[in-house]
């Protein structure tokens, strides 16, 4: 059976998701252009090698829609032979365009992949693809689900009251974001895997004098007298503080067989192990990383024990810490270098920005076994691990 490596991973540096942002005046497409061209190039490959370019993004609508993907291959000047295609799966988009494409690899149809992903939340805000009152979830959902579904917030809300997680709790979790990923800043630990763009060179929303008693003083973001009623278990711990952001940012990996990397003189940095997508409930909506990270281990015969490093997306402080009850995982071992509470959470990027993270803390620390995880719109998930070659 063949096998699939990540061989070359790069992004961004991640901008404040509005008109002030760093990256606000850079077109999406230019965005993910720089990814691919900065891949390219640091990998030395033929770009008329690559097979396929899948991508993800959330929000396809303006500038982000007709398959931005495509028009990122030809603005970064690859030989317009090389297809690409634009996939959603909300923000595991891009992870799950790695799982395609290793996938692919592993099947034969391709040699060489690209996956990446994209979103300018400055330009293109959340949720400026359902129009004002349109509906997309159609009458058999709302037959389903007759008191409706919820925001974000609020199923992360529902989250920390279920698993009684206090507003101490998550905003301690999200300081301690913010000096992870100022720490690697500062050790030169992001330098391997950023492209700097437009005079950008660092993360945006990294706060490195974060403290508890400023995110305490924080109001909540969600408070609403209708879900009050409804949900009077909640809270009303989550905040902009132990949230993640909306940047804008995008990000690109590399994937070869084994074989295509040993002729070619690529070096790879991780093999694609084994690969797991669950569904669950649509109202808690986030809690799918628990059972995705069980189906992943399962699939790979493997134990918790086994992982040396872990990503698992930071939408929500609370998401994390559920996870890590459940699971039992070690924190220490989690989001070494800061997670998208701090760095950002550009939608359509971040499945594989956690990769590039991943693999180059891998090899950094010497690990053996990384798992990455993410909780996603609708009640879904994405889980994979990869194993240092």
């Amino acid at each position: 059976m063949r096998d699939a490596v990540i061989v070359e991973a790069v992004r961004t540096p991640i901008g404040k998701g509005k008109p002030t942002g760093a990256l606000a005046q850079v077109h999406p497409v230019q965005l993910l252009a720089h990814t691919l061209k900065s891949l390219v190039e640091r990998s030395g490959i033929d770009p008329a090698l690559i097979d396929d370019v899948i991508g993800g993004t959330v929000d396809q609508v303006g500038e982000q829609a007709m398959n931005t993907t495509r028009y990122a291959v030809l603005a970064a000047g690859l030989p317009d032979t090389v297809p690409a295609t634009t996939v959603d799966r909300q923000c595991g988009s891009s992870q799950q365009a790695v799982h395609f494409a290793a996938q692919g690899v592993i099947a034969g149809a391709y040699d060489m992949v690209v996956a990446c992903g994209v979103e300018s939340m400055s330009r293109v805000p959340m949720w400026s693809n359902v129009p004002a009152g349109k509906d997309p979830f159609g009458p058999g959902v709302a037959a389903r689900y007759p008191e409706g579904l919820l925001p974000q917030g609020i199923s992360a809300e529902l989250i920390s009251a279920k698993w009684s997680l206090t507003r101490a709790e998550m905003d301690a979790f999200a300081v301690s974001s913010h000096r992870k990923a100022a720490a690697a800043w500062e050790a030169g630990l992001f330098d391997a895997e950023t492209a700097p763009l437009e005079g950008v060179t660092r993360d945006e929303c990294v706060r490195p004098d974060s403290t508890p008693e400023i995110l305490a003083g924080l109001r909540p973001a969600y408070r609403d007298p209708n879900f009050a009623e409804r949900f009077p278990q909640i809270e009303w711990n989550i905040t902009a503080g132990n949230t993640s952001p909306l940047n804008d940012g995008a990000s690109a990996v590399l994937i070869t067989s084994g074989e295509t990397a040993a002729r070619l003189g690529l070096r790879p940095l991780a093999r694609l192990h084994s690969f797991a997508v669950t569904g669950s409930d649509p109202l808690l909506m986030l809690t799918g990383v628990v059972p995705a990270t069980e189906k992943v281990l399962a699939r790979a015969g493997l134990s918790l024990g086994d992982i040396d490093l872990f990503e698992v997306n930071e939408a929500f402080a609370s998401v994390v810490l559920a996870w890590r009850q459940e699971t039992g995982a070690d924190l220490d071992k989690v989001n070494v270098k800061g997670g998208a509470i701090a760095l950002g959470h550009p939608l359509g990027a971040s499945g594989t920005r956690l990769t590039t993270t991943l693999v180059h803390a891998m090899r950094e620390r010497g690990a053996r076994y990384g798992l990455q995880t993410m909780c996603e719109a609708g009640g879904l998930a994405n889980a994979m691990i990869l194993e240092s070659v």
